[in-house]
């Protein structure tokens, strides 16, 4: 009778296998740890891409790499960060370490958004926006927006001018929309049509729309913007998203303030 193999029996088995699973988890997280700062930075550095881009700050196929990214930033651009309420700036949050996505999903720093058509399900009690220097003047004005499209929350960037009412530029950075369609929200082109446009009624209502099909000129239609060819529901997103964003219930307040501000010293 052969004998008895230790190594064939089932805890044996079991056994390795365990281990062999214990010491690949505690090789993959500490991976992940070990990453995670160059992921922070990674993210950052492309975040800071977009807001120099919509700021018109990156030329059409320029490549910059991290190091220039952040002084192009340093240099040019200005962080604050403001209480949505009251549109007031918060002297007492640091720009530099205040995450948005954060705040707005900690129940301590946000609160339950007013309904909303871009499904907006909860609102930071403060917000990022970006100022765009000019010879020590504000040029323009850049505000973080999100809303949903067909597939997915879109986020991106919207710059206003100095009058915080004519669009500077807009762009999108985070989506799931349909290649080809509602994807073609990245399109420079359609980007493009944006700026000149204008934001804000006679009653300073948000007016600012993507319409189905084709719009005239910003000087013939200055509140209407090219539809997404074969993506309504991704086009109609976006303009409830800056319906809600540039509105009463987030960012007008603060838009007001600095209109009554750029006003008096103009």
């Amino acid at each position: 009778m052969p004998e008895h193999d230790p190594k064939s029996t089932v805890v044996y088995v079991v056994g390795f296998a365990a281990t062999v699973c214990l010491v690949c988890a505690v090789l993959v997280a500490g991976a992940a740890v070990g990453l995670k700062p160059m992921q922070d930075r990674n993210a950052r550095v492309d975040r800071l891409t977009r807001v120099l881009e919509v700021a018109g700050l990156v030329n059409d196929g320029e490549q910059l790499g991290p190091d220039e990214v952040l002084a192009r930033f340093e240099q040019n651009i200005e962080a604050r960060v403001v209480e949505l309420e009251s549109g007031a700036y918060n002297e007492d949050i640091d720009p530099s370490n205040f995450v948005q996505r954060r705040a707005a999903s900690d129940p301590a720093t946000s609160k339950k958004a007013p309904a909303n058509a871009a499904k907006v399900m909860r609102l930071p009690d403060n917000a990022l926006v970006y100022h765009v220097k000019r010879d020590g003047a504000l040029d323009k004005i850049i505000l973080p927006i999100q809303g949903y499209g067909l597939w997915s929350v879109m986020y991106g960037f919207i710059a206003l001018e100095r009058d915080a009412d004519t669009v500077a530029g807009i762009t999108f950075y985070e989506h799931g929309e349909t290649p080809g369609l509602g994807g073609e929200i990245e399109n420079r082109g359609w980007q493009a049509k944006w700026q000149g446009r204008k934001v804000y009624g006679s009653k300073g209502d948000v007016r600012l729309e993507v319409i189905k099909g084709s719009a005239p000129p910003a000087p013939d239609a200055p509140y209407r913007v090219d539809g997404l060819s074969g993506a309504t529901i991704t086009s109609r997103g976006v303009t409830n998203t800056l319906e809600f964003w540039l509105g009463e219930a987030a960012f007008g307040p603060y838009l007001d303030r600095l209109k009554k501000r750029e006003g008096a010293t103009s």
